[in-house]
């Protein structure tokens, strides 16, 4: 009795293991902004929860900061420099992954943008 509750415990552990969604490696999503639609990408990874990365695009990388998973949601933030010398902001995004896709809605101060980021080779 006792090993069958334990095989059965451990079954479900590795259930909710095998559950949480692989955000590790690099992702590229087409996003639009003042200048036309820029490419963007995104590279994470996961240590259990917590999940660490930049952005790159053609001003450079900005790491992630808080980032999160858990289970298929994705969330993170990342402090874009200020318009014209002000204060920087910090932004924040939240994303379903999905497979080979994630997407990821986030607000640069323009209303809530959404955009999907494609697994890169």
């Amino acid at each position: 009795m006792k090993t069958t509750l334990l095989a059965l415990l451990a079954l479900l552990c590795f259930s909710f293991a095998a559950a949480a969604a692989s955000v590790d490696g690099k992702w590229t999503a087409e996003v639009q902004g003042r200048g036309g639609t820029q490419t963007q990408t995104f590279t994470f990874k996961a240590d259990g929860n917590n999940v660490t990365g930049s952005i790159s695009n053609m001003r450079g990388d900005t790491p992630i900061a808080d980032g999160k998973l858990s289970g298929d949601t994705l969330t993170f933030s990342v402090m874009m420099p200020g318009r014209g010398g002000g204060d920087p902001m910090k932004v924040t995004y939240t994303g379903k992954v999905s497979g080979d896709s994630i997407e990821l809605t986030f607000d640069r101060g323009r209303g809530p943008q959404t955009i999907t980021a494609k697994k890169a080779n």
